[in-house]
Order: structure tokens, then C-alpha cells, then sequence
């Protein structure tokens, strides 16, 4: 096991270089001069001479990427083009924001989807089969976009004034601010990755909460989180729901199912003790590919729920030809996307013991 891991992190690096060099190239091809983005259609050849050289885009892009891999070894993602800020800043500012929004998303697909697969799959051919996996493939081919104005309108708007009033949308309501915490504790000189690591904690709703004690903050951010939460998670909830269900049928379909109801074993050990965990195989590499695909792809909900995430920022570094913000944030996302995929093949030795990851 320990093997394998070290030999999935050494790959690591040849992987984000990869993604790296696709990301740079890419970004470069799209049509448009930063400099005429940034500084106007009217700006002048010196002006925009003055500007490429500043940010040392007059050199080829060989010198520009090897530059860039230096400082990225030195922990060094470069300077934002439009804000003018450090990408790691801007990073630890808004990465905590994607990742509450995927992690709330991921509770709720996989709680409601293995929910709605295992009370389908026990109850198969009845009504009761038939209502859930028509909620499944409504959820599976609902627009995100679309559903996630719907339930605002529905929570915002029309159940106002009941206690099922949800907000429609930002992070908190306004007034309440997340407290930062490198004056919280004193700790206002520290630099570099010290100072990235205080920055990330002070934009992590629950930590920052719990840190300070503030639960009016905790609660307000948890409540602003439930919308776009479901709305991005509705799609994998109908997925892991499908998926749950066939798997689940499956499983009981084989011999030793059959053998320990047989040997008289109850029925609520039998579904749970040996069906469950040997059909949760397929169901972990689906949410494992999810988690992926909302922490890269939550623009459109960050969008509509106006929030501060990943997914905005990298639309508007793209739109901006903010080349360090995209290759800083295409970095996070590519290391985030790894890391899950490899917790994915090490539950799988704890799931069926007869799996060994060499």
C-alpha cells in the first residue's frame, strides 16, 4: 500500500507539468492582447511594449514556461495581471469557497442517491422503484443553471416569510464578515507559506467559525450553502442513485447472498453487512469522479448563487487573458483532482480486502 502510494504521488509531477503545458499553450491561443484587454483598445505601443515586458511576455513561450516551473518550485505561482495581487493570495481566497460548495454537494448527492438506489433496488418492479428512478433521471438531465434559479425562486422568494426561507444568494448576508485571523491571534509579520496557510483557515467558513467561537457566522454560511449545494449536486445524486440500484441488484443476485440468507442470517445483516459493502465499489469510483468534475466545474453555480469560487475567478482571469491566475488555478484544481482520485483506489483495499494496491 505504501508503495503504491509513493508511486502515485512520485507521477504527480509529470501529470502537472502535462496539465501545465496544455493549460499554457491553450491560454496563449485564445484570440486577444492582454495588453488591449487590460489597458484599452486605445492603449499605445509603448504602453503595451512597457506592459509585455513587465509580466515578460515578450519572451517565447519555452522561456515563459520554464520560468514559470522555476518559480513555481519556488512556491511562486506569479503575479495576477488584472489585480495585481500574488496568485496564492487570490487562491487561498477563493479555493475554501469551491471547496464547502463541493463537499456540501457531495454530502447531499451521496446520502440521497445511495438512499434512493438502495430503496429502489429492495423494492424492485414496485411503485415505490418506479417514483424513484423517475426522480433519478428528472435530477440527471436538470440543467444546473436552470435549477438552481427555480429553487431560489421557490426558497427566496415565494416561502419568504416561512421558516423555510433560504437564502438565494453570496457567501453571508450582509454585516457579517469572516474574521481575519492572522490578527485574530497576532500573527500580522508572517510571510510566504506560513501566510498562505493563515489566509486559507481565515476564508474556511467552519474553521474560521470555530476558531473565533462565532456560530451566528456558522450558521448564516451554512444556510446560504444548502441552495447551490443542491443545485450543483443534483445531477451526481441521480447518478449515484442509478448507480446504486444496479450495483445493489447485482450483488444480490449472487451465491453467497443467497447461502447467508439461507444459513438463516436476518435480512437487515445481510443487505448491510454483505451486499452493501461489496456494492459500494462502483458507487466510490462514480463519487470519486464527481467530486472531481463539481470542484473544476462549479462555474455556472457560483454564477447564479454569486459566489466567490474557483470557477468565477478562472472565467474572468480567461476572459482578462490573466495567464498566472489560469496556470495557478489550473495547478490547484489538477492537484485537488489527483488527490481524490487516489483516495479513491486506497478505499477500495478497504472496502474488498481481496484488492491489493501494488
Amino acid at each position: 500500500m505504501l508503495q503504491f502510494i509513493t508511486r502515485r504521488l512520485i507521477l504527480l509531477f509529470p501529470v502537472l507539468i502535462g496539465v501545465l503545458l496544455v493549460t499554457f499553450v491553450i491560454v496563449r491561443a485564445i484570440p486577444g492582447d492582454p495588453c488591449k484587454v487590460m489597458l484599452g483598445e486605445r492603449a499605445t505601443e509603448e504602453k503595451c511594449a512597457e506592459f509585455k515586458e513587465r509580466y515578460g511576455l515578450n519572451d517565447n513561450l519555452l522561456v515563459q514556461f520554464g520560468r514559470f516551473l522555476v518559480n513555481m518550485g519556488r512556491g511562486d505561482l506569479g503575479v495576477s495581471i488584472r489585480f495585481g495581487q500574488p496568485v496564492v493570495n487570490l487562491i487561498a481566497a477563493r479555493l475554501p469557497m469551491t471547496i464547502e460548495l463541493t463537499i456540501g454537494a457531495m454530502l447531499f448527492s451521496t446520502i440521497v442517491g445511495v438512499f434512493l438506489g438502495i430503496i429502489s433496488a429492495l423494492k424492485r418492479n414496485t411503485i415505490v422503484d418506479t417514483i424513484t428512478m423517475v426522480i433519478a433521471n428528472i435530477g440527471v438531465s436538470m440543467p444546473v443553471f436552470w435549477l438552481g434559479l427555480v429553487l431560489a425562486y421557490v426558497f427566496a422568494l415565494l416561502l419568504k416569510d416561512t421558516p423555510f426561507f433560504l437564502p438565494p444568494s453570496a457567501r453571508l448576508t450582509s454585516g457579517l464578515a469572516l474574521t481575519q485571523l492572522a490578527d485574530y491571534w497576532g500573527l500580522k509579520d508572517l510571510s510566504g507559506f506560513q501566510k498562505f496557510v493563515v489566509d486559507f483557515l481565515t476564508h474556511s467558513l467552519l474553521v474560521n467559525a470555530l476558531a473565533t467561537g462565532n456560530w451566528k457566522l456558522l450558521g448564516d454560511g451554512l444556510r446560504h450553502l444548502i441552495l447551490p449545494s443542491v443545485a450543483v449536486g443534483t445531477i451526481p445524486m441521480a447518478i449515484i442513485a442509478r448507480m446504486t440500484r444496479s450495483s445493489l441488484l447485482e450483488v444480490l443476485g449472487q451465491d453467497y447472498i443467497r447461502t447467508a440468507r439461507a444459513k438463516g442470517l436476518p435480512y437487515n445483516k445481510v443487505i448491510s453487512k454483505h451486499a452493501l459493502s461489496n456494492a459500494m465499489i462502483p458507487i466510490v469510483t462514480i463519487i470519486g469522479l464527481e467530486t472531481g468534475a463539481l470542484l473544476s466545474g462549479a462555474v455556472l453555480t457560483e454564477t447564479v448563487f454569486n459566489l466567490p469560487g474557483v470557477g468565477t475567478a478562472l472565467v474572468g482571469a480567461i476572459l482578462a487573458r490573466d495567464y498566472p491566475v489560469v496556470q495557478g488555478f489550473t495547478l490547484v484544481v489538477a492537484m485537488v483532482f489527483i488527490l481524490v482520485n487516489l483516495l479513491v483506489d486506497i478505499s477500495y483495499a478497504y472496502l474488498d480486502p481481496r484488492i491489493r494496491l501494488e
